[in-house]
C-alpha cells in the first residue's frame, strides 16, 4: 500500500511508519522539515495548502491526519491555544481539499482526535457520549469536523480519539516517570480522577486493525480497556521502578503553577474503547502493570 501521514515526523508517526515499512508498504510523510524516518519519503508541505503535494493523493491507499501542536506546551496563553487549534484544523482543511481535487481517492482516511472529547468529569464514557463544553473538548469537536465532509463522498473515514500514548523514550512517559525516579512519586491532587493511556504497541496495533477492517468507520476510542486512576497509575509505576510512593502533589499548587494546562494532570473522565473491542481488537497491554513492566523492564 501507499500510505501518507500528515504530522508523521513525530514519535507516533515514526512508530506507525516503522510498522508499515516492516511489511513492505511505501510511506510518505507530509512534513515542513527536510528530514524523515529512513525508508520513508519526505514530502514538503506548508500544512495550509495543497501546493506541491496534492497530486500525490491520487496514488494513496491510506491517508492519516496526525498533525497538531502538542498539548504539553506551557504556558497555555491565548497564542498557544490558537496554535493548538490552527495546527489541527488548517492541515485538515488542506487534506480535504486535496482529496476533493483528486481523481483517484484513498480507500480510508484516518482522523486523529483526543480522548478528552468527553469532558473533565462524568460517568464512564464511550463513543456515543456527547462532547464536553471545556476548551479541550471543543477543540476535538472542531478538529474532527474539519474532515467530516469526506464522509459525504462515501469515503471510509475513521476518527481515533486517542489517550496519551506511553513509550519509554518519547511522548509524556519520560516526564511522568521523572518524579518517581527521583523518589518523590505520588498522586496528583487526590489521585481519584482518570489517568487515560494506551501503550505504543497497542496504539499502532489498533491503527493497523482499523485500516485492515473494511467495516471500520466512524469514531473509535484508543484507550486501554482497564480504567485507571491517577493514583493507581503512579503507584504501579513506583512499584515497577522500585521506588517509594508517598508524596501527593496538592492540586491547588499544580493549578497555580500550570494554570489552565493543569487539567491534563488533575482532571479527567474515565472512558472505554467500546467500539474497538467490539470490532475484534485484542489489547496486548490492557492494564497499567503489564504496560509499565514492558516499558521499564
Amino acid at each position: 500500500m501507499n500510505i501518507m501521514i500528515a504530522g508523521g515526523s513525530g514519535f507516533l508517526g515514526n512508530a506507525l511508519a516503522r510498522s508499515f515499512l516492516a511489511d513492505g508498504h511505501k510511506v510518505f510523510i507530509l512534513t515542513r522539515g527536510t528530514h524523515s524516518l529512513p525508508g520513508t519519503q519526505a514530502v514538503p508541505w506548508d500544512a495550509k495548502t495543497t501546493n506541491g503535494w496534492g497530486h500525490l493523493v491520487n496514488e494513496m491507499d491510506v491517508i492519516i491526519h496526525l498533525a497538531g501542536k502538542t498539548l504539553a506546551s506551557w504556558p497555555w496563553t491565548a497564542a498557544t491555544k490558537k496554535a493548538f487549534h490552527d495546527s489541527r484544523v488548517i492541515p485538515g482543511l488542506a487534506l480535504v481539499e486535496a482529496i476533493l481535487q483528486a481523481t483517484q481517492r484513498p480507500g480510508i482516511f484516518i482522523q486523529q482526535s483526543g480522548i478528552n472529547h468527553y469532558g473533565l468529569s462524568g460517568d464512564l464514557a464511550d463513543e456515543s457520549t456527547p462532547p464536553g463544553s471545556d476548551f479541550l473538548s471543543q477543540l476535538t469537536v472542531e478538529w474532527e469536523n474539519t474532515t467530516k465532509p469526506l464522509e459525504e463522498l462515501g469515503l471510509r473515514r475513521v476518527v481515533t480519539r486517542t489517550a496519551p500514548v506511553l513509550d519509554k523514550k518519547d511522548g509524556l512517559m519520560p516526564l511522568m516517570a521523572l518524579p518517581v525516579r527521583l523518589f518523590v512519586g505520588g498522586p496528583m491532587g487526590d489521585g481519584k480522577f482518570c489517568m487515560p493511556w494506551i501503550h505504543i504497541q497497542d496504539w499502532v496495533g489498533a491503527m493497523r486493525h482499523l485500516i485492515a477492517n473494511e467495516n471500520a468507520r466512524g469514531v473509535y476510542n484508543l484507550i486501554a480497556p482497564v480504567p485507571t486512576s491517577n493514583a493507581e497509575f503512579n503507584r504501579t509505576l513506583a512499584s515497577v521502578l522500585r521506588r517509594p510512593y508517598w508524596f501527593p502533589v496538592p492540586a491547588f499548587l499544580l493549578r497555580t503553577f500550570l494554570g489552565e494546562m493543569s487539567v491534563l494532570i488533575v482532571e479527567g473522565r474515565f472512558s472505554q474503547p467500546k467500539r474497538l473491542t467490539e470490532s475484534g481488537y485484542r489489547f496486548q497491554f490492557p492494564g497499567p502493570r503489564e504496560a509499565l513492566t514492558d516499558l521499564f523492564s
